[in-house]
C-alpha cells in the first residue's frame, strides 16, 4: 500500500503542539507530509512548544512549503493527496477558507481540498466563539470540512496535557480515514 500523502497547515493560533502532535503521528505511521504554516504560526510554535519546535516539525515533513507560494504543487487540485488538517486553525484561517479567500497557500490548498471533495479537517482553535467564528464553521462545515475543536475527552481520563494532545491530534487523523484508528476510544466495557 502506499503511503498517504497529506497537508498539514499550521495557522497562528494557540495550540501549536496540536500540529507538532499531527506531524508526529503522521510521521510513523510513514506518510508523506506537505508541510505549509503561516507567519504567526512560527511564532506560536516557539512560544508554545520552545525555540527548536519549527526546526522539528520541519524535520519530520516530506516537503515544505513556503506560505506565500501560491504556485506549489499542493495548490493544485491535480496533485493527488489524501487530504489536509488544519492543527490548530485560527479564527482568521476558518474565515478565509469558509469564504473561498484564497489568498496564501494554507488558505488556498484548503480550499482545493473541499473542491476536490477531499477530507479537510479544521482544529478550529478559539474561546469563546462569536457569531461570526460560529456561521464561519457552519459555511465551512456545509461546504464539506470536518470542524474538529480540540476539546479533551475527559472519559479517557487523560492524566497530562500531553495525553490530551497526543488524542486530539490522533482524532484528526483518524478522521482524514488514512490508516487504522489511532486515538483512544471508548470502552463501554471498563469499570468506574
Amino acid at each position: 500500500m502506499t503511503a498517504p500523502r497529506v497537508i498539514l497547515g499550521i495557522a497562528g493560533a494557540s495550540g501549536a503542539a496540536l500540529g507538532l502532535s499531527v506531524a508526529q503521528q503522521l510521521a510513523k505511521l510513514g506518510a508523506e507530509i506537505d508541510l505549509v504554516t503561516s507567519a504567526a504560526a512560527e511564532r506560536t510554535l516557539a512560544e508554545e512548544c520552545g525555540a527548536t519546535a519549527y526546526d522539528e516539525l520541519r524535520s519530520l515533513a516530506t516537503r515544505c512549503h513556503d506560505n506565500t507560494n501560491i504556485g506549489a504543487s499542493i495548490a493544485s487540485g491535480s496533485v493527488p493527496v489524501a487530504g489536509m488538517i488544519v492543527a490548530p486553525c485560527s479564527m482568521r484561517t476558518l474565515a478565509a477558507i469558509a469564504h473561498g479567500l484564497d489568498d496564501n497557500l494554507l488558505t488556498r490548498s484548503a480550499g482545493v481540498q473541499l473542491k476536490e471533495r477531499r477530507r479537510l479537517v479544521l482544529l478550529a482553535r478559539e474561546a469563546p466563539l462569536t457569531l461570526a467564528h460560529l456561521r464561519n464553521m457552519t459555511a465551512a462545515t456545509e461546504m464539506g470540512a470536518i470542524v474538529l475543536p480540540p476539546v479533551p475527552a475527559f472519559y479517557l481520563n487523560p492524566q497530562s496535557v500531553a495525553e490530551i494532545v497526543t488524542q486530539i491530534a490522533a482524532r484528526a487523523i483518524d478522521l482524514l480515514g488514512v490508516s487504522e484508528p489511532q486515538a483512544n476510544r471508548w470502552d463501554d466495557t471498563a469499570t468506574a
